[in-house]
């Protein structure tokens, strides 16, 4: 088995949707075992978000979600009732062998389990335990739930997301990613290794209170920085930048093409393909502080030299000048790209259930520890019997009771 940077660490997940399991399926890549415990019969929301489904055997379909892959490769799916006594003892049970914990309940309610942070420190010093929620552990909004559209909003990225008002379909708009999700997840993954690296120094583990508003808010720095600095509200550009100019979409003779000009010998490049070397030249144009205030006068310029040959031959001459430019792919001919077929960022992963279901590689690269994916995401409670048995101990007896219970 490869030998991967988390290979040494276990990892108990009491995390639905996407933040947490983002997260997550980070740390799974990354090598960690990670045991996601799930409601017997539901499971995770996201395993009922479909169609699209996830593939079965003889190509007959999955009662999983194409969603619920997405974010749930690599763990051991494990059925607990944790509302229950025995389903808590469980839980403490397999939380004193793990090194991590994540969670993303509603603040309060593991401590009403018996799962708080501070209830299993007191036995497990070196645990780390990290809680995923929307407002974070304190705070007037702290029991709030939400949802990633919320956070776009509350954050500010939507006030500088989507076409001007005034412009035909103007006005604010969220990304078509839950971005507040996955930079949530990533942040957390982020904090756990550092966490992790602290207690391999101090033999302590803590606590790690991330927040998607927090989050959402740090990922829109740029605008939110130019905010506190000039006391203005940033505006919405559409496909355009607030600060470089030209960095939009144009259209060409027979598509679009986006165009990334991020400094000025690139402009001047630039302007040389488009056989406009004068605006190079011209003192209004050739800094960057000079096209953000002459942006009006400049761009319908660019504009009418660019309706002027196709989107291929823009995009070879402007490669060759190496000015950054690029198509706006569908999923279909991204996956066809020769950079991201080289790169290797799909994936095909066995299911137990027979076949295989496509993802996307990490995009995480080492050179001492690659990763690899041979793991797809776990039918509903496919580990159950064998991290219950293997972990604790429990014989087939008990099982049977505790399924007939309903706890597991």
């Amino acid at each position: 088995m490869t030998i991967k940077p988390l290979s040494h660490i276990r990892v108990l997940d009491l995390t639905r949707v996407l933040a947490g399991p983002w997260c997550t399926q980070n740390l799974a890549d990354l090598g960690a075992e990670v045991i996601k415990i799930e409601r017997p019969g539901t499971g995770d929301d996201t395993r009922g978000w479909g169609p699209p489904w996830m593939p079965g055997a003889q190509g007959q379909q999955r009662e999983d979600s194409g969603y619920y892959a997405s974010a749930n490769r690599g763990k051991k799916s494990v059925t607990v009732d944790i509302s229950t006594a025995q389903g808590q003892d469980i839980v403490r049970g397999l939380a004193a062998q793990c090194d991590v914990l994540v969670e993303n309940y509603k603040v309060g309610t593991l401590a009403r389990y018996g799962l708080g942070y501070e209830d299993l420190r007191a036995d497990h010093p070196s645990l780390v335990y990290c809680s995923i929620t929307g407002f974070g552990q304190t705070g007037p909004y702290r029991h709030r739930p939400g949802y990633d559209f919320i956070f776009q909003g509350m954050g500010g990225l939507m006030s500088v997301t989507g076409e001007a008002d005034g412009l035909p379909g103007g006005g604010p708009q969220k990304v078509g990613v839950a971005v507040a999700d996955i930079t949530t997840g990533m942040y957390a993954s982020l904090a756990i290794a550092a966490a992790l690296a602290w207690r391999e120094r101090s033999g302590q583990g803590q606590h790690i209170d991330m927040a998607l508003l927090d989050c959402i808010l740090a990922f829109g720095s740029n605008p939110a920085v130019n905010h506190l600095v000039s006391g203005k509200e940033p505006k919405r550009y559409g496909n355009a930048h607030a600060n470089a100019v030209p960095y939009q979409v144009f259209d060409t003779r027979d598509g679009r093409l986006i165009v990334a000009v991020g400094n000025d010998s690139q402009f001047a490049a630039y302007c040389q393909e488009i056989q406009r070397p004068d605006l190079a030249l011209d003192p209004r144009y050739a800094k960057v502080s000079g096209r953000l205030v002459h942006r009006d006068t400049l761009l319908p310029q660019l504009s009418r030299a660019m309706a002027m040959d196709t989107t291929a031959s823009w995009q070879e001459r402007l490669e060759r000048a190496g000015v950054p430019c690029g198509p706006i792919n569908t999923f279909s001919e991204t996956f066809a790209d020769p950079q991201v077929v080289h790169r290797k960022l799909r994936v095909d992963l066995p299911l137990s259930t027979g076949g295989t279901c496509p993802g996307i590689a990490s995009p995480m690269r080492f050179s001492e520890t690659p990763l690899d994916h041979t793991l797809g995401p776990p039918a509903l409670g496919e580990h159950t019997q064998d991290v219950l048995t293997q972990r604790l101990g429990l014989p087939e007896a008990a099982l049977t009771q505790l399924r007939a219970a309903g706890v597991i």
